[in-house]
């Protein structure tokens, strides 16, 4: 049961659920474990072992033992039957026995085991077992979040708990008690004190026989509590004597049920665990561990795959994405989804245009359509750095073609025509990668065709699903795609690129995909009408699109020498700060080691009479832990700010130089579109969105950031645009009236909760207000509000309070919002693009939380992504249609930035005025939407 509690609430915030809507993080996260255990351990003997729900001499003994244990959350319990018939499918014992825990079970069966000649494991986190550890037997704890396998024999138990024999884990046991199973102890002693008194008794007993030799407080609370601590460790004691059954003989390992385990893999869509156990050949369909949404050009087959450990160090980060319940016929899997067809098991009609004859009748073919798919193939991953090896088409399933690069080149013109003709749809899966490379084949000019991106639509359809291409073939489709490897061969050094494979197999490749993609938009299409996101995807997304890859293409200059000169300064100045840091602790350390940070600031500097520990017994001296010290001796802004001047240089002053396109000499991010369920554009390679602006050395960094000779840099910024927003979905007069008269929105806040005149709104008074302005589209508590603001939590909460009662508005919003996202299972912003949410209604309360402050604060945030990304796609456009040499370089968050040419900044800023504060009327309406418009010789001095 620890396992499965570990696997359920490990995923606590991102919930594995299948395409049912059904959560199966407990399931994966225990089969996860249990597979390793079986392919790496190879036991012989192996049994899983459950508590039942009926009450134990414990229990009798004691009617409080584990009474302040929350009810189990309606997710985990439903998992336990699932589980159980996983481990039956493998073939493996379910012991249970009514009056005993599985503790119990575990203990008796290590101990009969021992007798036999056995090594036994114990696989469990519960320290507990530790009584139990012998020669012979052993605790197994299994690693989590990437980390190794801990196997703890005797002298690892002593260490850890500080004693001589695992036998005094139960003593330990009886004085310290144990919350998690409301077991007593002796109020007041901890584990420092339990490991001096056994030190000196041996046991308990011992200590209780001998409590004359103790002194004052210590002496009263044993004396007090003596029947208290030996039914603690009466509580704390395994059993070993469980009358049995089965004996360690019954336990030996067997051959799996093949068919079960599968049909339950397929039930639950554990692809890659049915890869681990029955092979490659394996396909469950939409797979458990989705891969993150997107923009990668890889469509699920990146020869550059990630691979990073997943929280139990066996799958990457993807099996941390979660489902969400999706309307009917989204998303559900073929009726046989272990039989799924292949490129062998269909008959297509593939052909490449490789002689004078079959390239007129694909261009004759080609001009006729008004609806096509296509798909690129390059040498690498960058569309803009590498080489175009072909493109394939498709318009009818089962059909399509493969045009070679040189075909291409020779008849460029007449593709150009199809790809600017506005009079066609050009269909394809991550469209801006294909666009880009079109576009550096001059196959993409400024006047284009219209664009359907089947990885946008599911993307919106299913916000928190898998988008790859495979996965949805698969799921959509009961398709299994060629696999990249057979083209190109396994990852590795010796991997192939595309211009390198074979013809015929890049060839069925290449078409394979287009015709996949063609069939997915006949799936797709439909679907965004049935969940009312045909607005969303052909009103924001596919417009905004065009504009994204075109700012992706334009790139930024950065001044090099600037950076250079700042990277020294900041050498300087971390020297100096370290210089400052071993003058307050008085010798030399490593200011980067957190073990060697503790060690002064605890030991030596004595700040906090009891500090916090990680897991591994260090002291925290992470960010959080370290400002709440802020105050407690001038070392600590010390070494807040070396932190925060190292993590400058190295992560952007000294980064971004190496970002450098040797191509066009400019940096040249890359948005994706389908990364967040906000609808908010990331950014990566390098991450332009995360360059701080809350310090002056932060934004230092935007110095860098300029223009061409002879133009400047142009930022257009969204004021308070998230405000705004809020103002008009809660339709609150007051905070709507402020917006309306140009006042000082946190001035008037802090007027209203305060209770004062605006002219007499004290600078602190307005940074509280502020504070609790920003923070409520978050859904932030008293806690939170005191935690930021350094004020008692009462004192928050009446500031949360008063500003309630004088937004009444906002307080209705948040209440109704949540009321609909319980009915409904969704929230959605003023566009109409969803966030389904079902753990809003779950029982249990962290989670419900959670899911709370998304849903307040997800119609906010996302009308904000919506509202720029309608503003970027008409900026776009009218700046093709008026003939400007201005052009769109980045969006950060609320802002555009441009380069701008002089002459055109009158009619660049009278063009922005217009298509920025008009791009939503629906809250133009409500509320005015003003931007902050300036220019400067880089991006600082224009922001």
């Amino acid at each position: 049961m620890a396992l499965i509690y570990r696997a359920h609430f490990v995923f606590i915030n991102n919930p594995i659920r299948n395409s049912q809507g059904t959560n199966t993080s407990a399931a994966y996260g225990f089969t996860n474990t249990l597979i390793d255990l079986l392919n790496n351990r190879k036991p012989t003997h192996l049994a899983v072992v459950w508590d039942t729900d009926a009450p134990t001499a414990r229990h009798k003994a004691y009617p409080e033992y584990k009474a302040q244990r929350e009810e189990m959350p309606e997710d985990l319990s439903a998992a336990i039957p699932v589980v159980k018939e996983l481990v039956k499918a493998f073939n493996l014992p379910c012991l249970e026995l009514d009056g005993y825990e599985a503790d119990d079970i575990i203990g008796t069966l290590a101990k009969q085991a021992e007798t036999q000649g056995f090594d036994t494991f114990m696989v469990t986190p519960d320290k507990d077992f530790g009584q139990l550890v012998d020669e012979h037997t052993f605790m197994y704890r299994p690693g989590r979040q990437g980390g190794e396998v801990e196997i703890m024999g005797v002298p690892e138990v002593c260490e850890k708990w500080g004693i001589e024999r695992p036998d005094q884990v139960i003593d330990c046991l009886g004085m310290i008690g144990d919350s998690v199973d409301n077991i007593p102890g002796i109020p007041g002693i901890g584990p420092k004190t339990a490991q001096k008194l056994i030190a000196q008794f041996d046991s308990l007993e011992n200590l209780l026989e001998n409590t004359d030799q103790l002194k004052g407080k210590q002496k009263e609370k044993v004396e007090t509590n003596a029947d208290q601590a030996r039914l603690s460790k009466q509580l704390a004691t395994i059993n070993v004597s469980v009358p049995l059954t089965q004996q360690p003989e019954d336990l030996k390992i067997g051959d799996v049920n093949e068919e079960a385990l599968k049909k339950l893999f397929t039930e639950l869509e554990f692809n890659t665990l049915g890869k681990r156990v029955f092979g490659d050949g394996f396909v469950a369909g939409h797979g458990a561990s989705s891969t993150a949404a997107g923009n990668s050009k890889s469509k699920s087959r990146n020869p550059k795959g990630d691979g990073n450990p997943d929280l139990f160090g066996v799958e990457g980060p993807a099996a941390q994405q979660s489902r969400v319940p999706t309307p009917q016929g989204v998303g559900e899997s073929p009726e046989i989804l272990s039989d799924l067809k292949t490129i062998d098991s269909v008959e297509t009609d593939y052909q490449v245009a490789d002689t004078g004859t079959k390239v007129k009748q694909l261009l004759t073919e080609l001009k006729k359509q008004k609806l096509f798919a296509f798909d690129t193939e390059t040498t690498g991953l960058n569309p803009r750095e590498s080489g175009l090896v072909g493109i394939s088409l498709s318009w009818k399933a089962h059909t399509g073609w493969w045009v070679p690069e040189a075909t291409v080149t020779k008849h460029q013109k007449d593709f150009l025509s199809v790809f600017s003709s506005p009079d066609v749809t050009a269909i394809a899966h991550n469209a801006k990668f294909d666009v880009a490379v079109l576009r550096s084949c001059g196959i993409w000019g400024t006047q284009a065709c219209g664009l359907f991106d089947t990885m946008i639509a599911h993307t919106l359809i299913d916000p928190t699903g898998k988008h790859g291409m495979d996965a949805l073939s698969e799921s959509l489709l009961g398709y299994r795609p060629i696999s990249i490897e057979t083209v190109i061969g396994p990852k590795g050094k010796d991997q192939l690129t595309m211009d390198q494979a074979d013809p015929a197999a890049l060839a069925q490749y290449a078409i394979e995909d287009a015709d996949v993609t063609w069939q997915l938009y006949a799936k797709l299409e439909p679907q965004l009408k049935e969940t009312d996101q045909e607005s969303v995807f052909y009103d924001i997304e596919m417009p905004a699109l065009p504009a994204i890859e075109a700012m992706e293409a334009e790139g930024v200059a950065l001044d090099l020498f600037a950076l250079e000169e700042f990277s020294q300064d900041l050498a300087q100045k971390i020297e100096l700060a370290q210089q400052k840091i071993e003058g307050e602790a008085g010798h030399e350390f490593n200011l980067n080691s957190p073990k060697q940070l503790g060690v002064v600031l605890f030991d030596e500097l004595k700040l906090v009479d009891k500090p916090k520990k990680t897991k591994t017994g260090q002291y925290k001296t992470d960010e959080q832990t370290l400002t709440a010290l802020a105050n407690d001796h001038p070392i600590i802004a010390e070494i807040l700010n070396y932190r925060m001047m190292t993590k400058l240089k190295s992560t952007y002053v000294d980064a971004l130089p190496n970002t450098v396109s040797p191509k066009t000499g400019r940096i040249h991010t890359t948005y994706h579109q389908a990364a967040t369920t906000t609808g908010r554009l990331a950014s990566s390679d390098p991450n332009l969105q995360n360059i701080p602006i809350r310090t002056d050395l932060g934004r230092e960094i935007r110095k860098a950031f300029v223009p061409d000779q002879g133009k400047v840099i142009l930022a257009a910024d969204y004021s308070q645009i998230e405000l705004r927003i809020l103002a008009a979905v809660s339709e609150d007069p007051g905070m709507i009236e402020a917006f309306k008269n140009g006042i000082d929105i946190h001035a008037a806040t802090a007027a209203k909760v305060y209770g004062v005149h605006p002219e007499d709104v004290e600078s602190e008074m307005r940074r509280k207000a502020k504070m609790v302005n920003f923070g409520i589209s978050y859904g932030i508590s008293a806690f939170g509000l005191s935690q930021r603001l350094g004020i008692p939590r009462r004192e928050a909460a009446e500031i949360i309070n008063n500003y309630f009662a004088q937004f009444p508005g906002i307080k209705q919003y948040i209440e109704d919002t949540i009321a609909f996202c319980k009915e409904n299972g969704y929230v959605e912003t003023l566009s109409g693009r969803r966030r389904f949410l079902p753990d809003i209604n779950s029982s249990n309360k962290t989670v419900a939380s959670a899911a709370e402050r998304n849903a307040i604060n997800m119609p906010i945030q996302g009308t904000a992504a919506d509202l720029i990304k309608i503003a970027m796609a008409n900026i776009h456009q009218a700046i093709i249609e008026q003939g400007l040499e201005s052009r769109m370089l980045l969006q950060v968050h609320d802002e555009l930035v441009f380069e701008c040419v002089p002459k055109e900044e009158k009619q660049l800023r009278s063009l922005l005025e217009k298509l920025m504060s008009n791009a939503l009327p629906s809250l133009n309406e409500k509320v005015p939407v003003e931007i902050e418009i300036g220019t400067g010789k880089n991006w600082l001095e224009a922001h």
